[in-house]
Formats: structure tokens, C-alpha cells, sequence
């Protein structure tokens, strides 16, 4: 049996990338999270008026991999002090951002983030939000798995 996870930690492609290497993650799916806008297009989201973030939807089995092995692989993949912005991709798309799908979830992300923060101290704080699942719009086909499609990357 598996479970979900959603994570938003910049452009999706990257985010996706790294967690098709995990073991014990069966299925991503990249789309787009948290806005107000029903059935959202990429070429919506990208103009940055539709509130989503770029997600990667991750469906793991937890008996081969701990949603808090998951929370590690998150926070160590992104700067989750930058707001609105990962690299060269700026817009609020690309916050950095946690869905919950359950309240265990919700304690455990929120004991992750409170672990990261130590390591930061005060100089700098972290920015990544912790919401409540929110409906979850597939992206366009060509998105899905963008990375190993161009050759640029081997998965399992």
C-alpha cells in the first residue's frame, strides 16, 4: 500500500528528478498546488496571478521509505530561506511549500522545519509554508518526467 506526499520546491523538474531516486518511491507527478484557480494550466500558473505552486506529487511506499527520510530529501534539495524564488526562478510559484495529507504529516513536517530552522540559527530564517492538502492539477504531459526525457537524467 502506498501513500502521498507534495512537495514545492522550485521549477517541478528538478523537484521530480530527485525524488524518482529514491528508493521506495513508486510514482511523481508533477503539477501545480494551493492556488485559486480550478483546472490550471502551466501557461496560467507562470503568469503568476493563479496563487499555485510548482508541486511534485510523491507516491511512496512506507515500508520501504519514512515520510521523514522524504521531509530530509526535501529540505536538503532547495534553500528553503529564499521566499518566492530558487535559483534563477523567481514568482511565488516557486515557493518552497509542504502539503499535508494527514495530521501526522503535518507534526512531523512541522518538527523538520523546526530541526532546519536550528540549523540556520538566526541569521536566517526559513520561509517554507506548511498548508493542508489542496486539490492537485496534473501539469501537461510533456512536463511529467521532463528531465529524463531529454536524456539529462537515468531513472529507476
Amino acid at each position: 500500500m502506498t501513500e502521498k506526499a507534495m512537495f514545492g520546491a522550485g521549477c517541478f523538474w528538478g523537484v521530480e528528478a530527485t525524488f524518482q531516486q529514491v528508493p521506495g518511491v513508486a510514482t511523481t507527478a508533477v503539477g501545480f498546488a494551493g492556488g485559486h484557480v480550478p483546472d490550471v494550466s502551466y501557461k496560467q500558473v507562470c503568469r503568476g496571478d493563479t496563487g499555485h505552486a510548482e508541486v511534485v506529487l510523491v507516491e511512496y511506499d512506507p515500508a520501504k521509505v519514512s515520510y521523514n527520510a522524504l521531509l530530509d530529501v526535501f529540505w536538503a534539495n532547495h534553500d528553503p530561506t529564499q521566499v518566492n524564488r530558487q535559483g534563477p526562478d523567481v514568482g511565488d510559484q516557486y515557493r518552497s511549500v509542504i502539503f499535508t495529507f494527514t495530521p501526522e504529516q503535518r507534526s512531523a513536517a512541522e518538527a523538520s522545519r523546526e530541526r532546519e530552522q536550528s540549523k540556520f540559527g538566526t541569521r536566517r530564517k526559513i520561509a517554507t509554508r506548511i498548508e493542508s492538502e489542496a486539490p492537485f492539477y496534473r501539469a501537461e504531459d510533456y512536463h511529467q518526467r521532463y528531465l529524463e526525457k531529454r536524456g539529462l537524467l537515468k531513472c529507476h
